[in-house]
């Protein structure tokens, strides 16, 4: 199959639907290490072809499967938490978080709109009407309504997914830059704190000091993510030729991110943040509980120079948004925070086109940073590729 320019190579490479290893063969070691990263492969050859070890992870994309075998990426396959052991399903969960008011606290009023306000989707950068026209009314602890989202559908979610295709070349921007814009995301979410906390003391009914402490919790994330975006690197492996074995993390691509039903806004912040950090678009569902908390959020998003597309916000039916995502063959992964039957629907639908997925049925205290953050959300959120790459004559 002949080709005119790399461009084109790696576009007639990458049309298939598989993408278990590539070799690539050239003179020029400048040209390779270019072509490398671009081609849809777990592994990369370069100047040479079935190269094995242990010591070097092994893998496809797309429908040749996901995970890793070998190498330090696939050890972590077979590792758990510690702080899993003993955990329950996310049913239990329900029972322990609770939207109770505190003792002699109420919820504030002057921060909800004096009038009815429907929050729109948020799709491509900018706010958008629901395909259908209908929207759901949210209720708050108190019973006051607190105002209305939109109810996405399938329709609405193709055009999410189409606005975060749109936006790949964040995946291509460097760590600094995608840094400097989660810190400035966490930086204007700061400067409306007591606004958000009153938000969602009144959706929740959890109290002041819970709001706020949410809040606080969802910006210190935020900051831990921008500072992770240029440090989340590749290694190189030991692997017996006379060569190197590079490492490469990468991004999944468009992420599918189903939120919890506690925590709104941090549980929310808990998966978006991640996600962009190292590279990924997303398209999230938030609380369908509470779904103001997130259709707020985007308004930060608005003003914090993040390029359109790179976060979706699609509200409603959280259960058949998510069915409809790990159904789409154009959604390279989803994480789902919800019960066992909606799990099990995810992984269900998301098997005949060998989509990733990350379900967490068990309870997590999203407050607790050995639950909510690190390295765990980053490597869900990341491929590896291995490039082998021989030297010397």
């Amino acid at each position: 199959m002949t080709f005119r320019t790399p461009k084109e190579a790696v576009e007639l490479a990458n049309n298939t639907p598989y993408g278990l290893a590539a070799s690539v063969w050239t003179e020029n070691i400048n040209l390779a290490l270019d072509v490398a990263p671009k081609l849809k492969a777990g592994v990369v050859w370069v100047n040479c072809t079935n190269m094995f070890d242990a010591a070097s992870g092994f893998g496809g994309y797309r429908e040749s499967g996901f995970g890793r075998e070998g190498g330090r990426e696939g050890m972590f396959e077979y590792l758990k938490a510690d702080w899993e052991h003993g955990a329950g399903s996310t049913e239990q969960v329900a029972s322990t978080w609770t939207s109770t008011p505190e003792p002699g606290r109420t919820a504030p009023s002057s921060v909800l709109p004096p009038m009815d306000r429907t929050y729109k989707l948020f799709i491509g950068g900018k706010q958008a009407r629901p395909d259908q026209g209908y929207s759901r009314r949210i209720v708050g602890a108190d019973g006051r309504v607190l105002g209305e989202v939109g109810e996405g559908n399938r329709k609405d979610l193709r055009n999410a997914v189409e606005a975060a295709h749109a936006a790949e070349g964040w995946g291509r921007a460097n760590g600094h830059t995608r840094a400097q814009i989660l810190y400035y995301i966490a930086e204007n979410l700061a400067t409306r704190a007591d606004e958000y906390a009153g938000r969602i003391a009144a959706l929740t009914g959890g109290g002041a000091d819970a709001g706020a402490r949410e809040v606080a919790a969802a910006i210190a994330r935020l900051f831990t993510y921008a500072a992770w975006a240029d440090k989340w690197d590749g290694a190189v492996h030991h692997t017996p030729i006379r060569g190197v074995t590079l490492a490469m993390q990468e991004p999944v691509g468009v992420l599918g991110l189903v939120a919890p039903e506690e925590y709104p806004l941090l549980g929310l912040v808990s998966l978006v943040a991640p996600a962009i950090a190292v590279g990924n678009t997303a398209i999230a569902i938030p609380s369908e509980a509470h779904p103001i908390a997130a259709t707020e959020f985007y308004t930060v998003l608005e003003t914090s120079d993040l390029p359109d597309g790179v976060v979706n916000v699609v509200t409603g039916d959280k259960d058949a948004l998510a069915k409809v995502l790990a159904e789409h063959d154009d959604v390279d992964g989803i994480w789902y925070c919800g019960g066992a039957a909606g799990a099990k629907a995810v992984e269900f639908a998301s098997a005949a086109n060998m989509k990733r997925t990350w379900v967490m049925t068990r309870p997590r205290d999203w407050l607790d940073p050995r639950q909510g953050e690190g390295r765990e959300f980053l490597r869900h959120a990341s491929e590896v590729k291995n490039i082998w790459i021989p030297y010397g004559e």
